[in-house]
């Protein structure tokens, strides 16, 4: 049997070692849909310039749409005789349509056939990907009014360092998933330019119209160099980076709230349906899901190694080796989304611990850089006052107490005029209200930047946190 890709040329037929060593339909075939569409848009622009008739044209994409409902019904037979999707879905218009079919691939290469293919692909991955962390933010949004007023104690180092608004921490994560949508956008902007038109490295010498083409499907530009049309493959591997960007932050949010949910920090509940159990310790509600997110950061970083390493030494046009760029970027795909998913589900779910929190909240001295500013502001230099309170906080910690619990005489002693008014910048409540720097933990900035969010990605409806986790759960 020949294969639409094996030319006369050939006098003896493939080794079927080579059929299955080269074929791409275990993992291509997802691209099915994105395929159909492309190539109905082709054959609608061959009828355009007259290389179909507007018969044919009919015939091949109502036989397109047939074979497309095959396929998602799981009727369609696959083999590797015929490599990939494309090959597959042009045997079955050949096979029904004969000559008719044999026309549809005029003017095209499966080189730029492929390219606009994947890209088309990526573009709705990207959509969906976007979709999902505007999800996340909503979730996160939705904590700042469930947590509004809880205080946390902010880290540096893992060492407590300031107070701050739990609000104020969820917002953090808005930013950064804000940060990954815009790298989304922006990639999308270099992935929606179609390549179809160029062939195999050329272009064609049929009066084809490119622009109807990618009118038809939705590109924004068309690639002005067939060389370099074909053989890119930037898109995919800043697409596969912007995907290790999100992994990376939920990677980041997991670490922390694994921590919060251990005995020692005891400031997190974490929903239980999103949690497992021990086959040996009866007692242990462990963190899976989080874990697993941490971990499964390091495939989405491997999926962007592999692509780099993939087309570092590629000679210009297109090589046989892109075929391999495919699974990395399906495996950082279909990974992200599953963490996102996750990570909305546990995020709604999840309990601060008010009572344990704010028990241990006046340990570790987080008035003590407001007790220093105090200072700056009645004229002490700011390297003076940074060494006065590192002074009051070893007292403090010899005598086991808070710096609030200091007599005034204590203070005096390092700065004789100083007054009762010290105290009002002590303790943690009075330290979160001396914050007045835009973007800081002041309560009243962060109720401006939970309004400007909320008109931003709107808060989580009651019902969309129910509809997410009936689905994933």
């Amino acid at each position: 049997m020949t294969t639409p890709s094996r030319s006369g040329v050939f006098e003896q037929g493939t080794d079927p070692r080579v059929e299955q060593f080269t074929e791409s339909i275990s993992f291509d075939k997802r691209l099915y849909a994105h395929d159909i569409e492309q190539n109905i848009a082709h054959a609608r622009m061959l009828a355009r310039i007259g290389i179909l008739d507007a018969i044919e044209c009919e015939q091949v994409e109502q036989t397109l749409r047939k074979v497309q409902t095959r396929i998602e019904q799981g009727r369609f037979e696959y083999s590797t005789a015929d490599e990939d999707i494309h090959m597959h879905i042009e045997r079955a218009l050949i096979g029904r349509l004969e000559d008719t079919g044999r026309k549809l691939h005029t003017a095209r290469s499966r080189n730029d056939q492929v390219a606009t293919v994947f890209r088309l692909w990526v573009r709705d991955a990207i959509d969906r990907i976007d979709g999902k962390c505007r999800e996340l933010q909503r979730a996160f949004l939705a904590r700042c009014e469930r947590d509004a007023g809880v205080v946390l104690p902010g880290y540096t180092h893992l060492q407590r360092a300031q107070p701050v608004l739990a609000a104020h921490y969820w917002l953090a994560y808005i930013e950064k998933l804000e940060r990954d949508r815009q790298r989304l956008r922006d990639c999308r902007a270099r992935v929606n330019v179609m390549p179809l038109g160029s062939a195999a490295i050329a272009g064609t010498s049929l009066p084809i119209d490119r622009a109807d083409v990618a009118s038809r499907l939705g590109f924004d530009t068309i690639a002005a160099n067939s060389i370099d049309a074909t053989s890119d493959r930037d898109f995919v591997l800043e697409t596969a980076f912007c995907l290790v960007m999100i992994a990376e932050h939920l990677s980041t949010w997991a670490e922390e709230w694994i921590l919060w949910s251990t005995v020692e920090f005891d400031f997190l509940r974490l929903p239980q349906p999103y949690c497992t159990g021990s086959s040996i310790m009866p007692q242990k509600i462990n963190p899976d899901v989080l874990e697993l997110t941490r971990g499964k950061t390091a495939r989405v970083i491997g999926s962007l190694q592999t692509l780099l390493v993939l087309v570092k030494g590629l000679p210009l046009a297109y090589n046989r080796d892109l075929q391999e760029d495919k699974p990395p970027l399906f495996d950082a795909v279909d990974t992200v989304e599953a963490c996102l998913e996750m990570a909305t589900a546990v995020v709604d779910g999840a309990e601060l611990n008010r009572e344990s929190i704010a028990a241990r909240l006046d340990e570790g001295f987080l008035d003590a850089t407001s007790l220093m500013e105090y200072l700056i502001l009645r004229g002490t230099p700011q390297r003076t006052a940074h060494h006065l309170v590192g002074t009051l906080v070893r007292r403090a910690i010899e005598r086991r107490c808070r710096l609030c619990d200091l007599p005034l005489s204590e203070f005096q002693q390092l700065q004789s005029d100083l007054d009762a008014s010290v105290y009002h910048v002590l303790g943690v409540q009075n330290a979160l209200q001396a914050f007045v720097s835009y973007g800081s933990t002041a309560p009243q900035e962060v109720a401006r930047q939970i309004e400007r969010w909320k008109q931003q990605i709107g808060p989580l409806p009651i019902d969309d946190a129910a509809t997410s986790r009936a689905t994933i759960s």
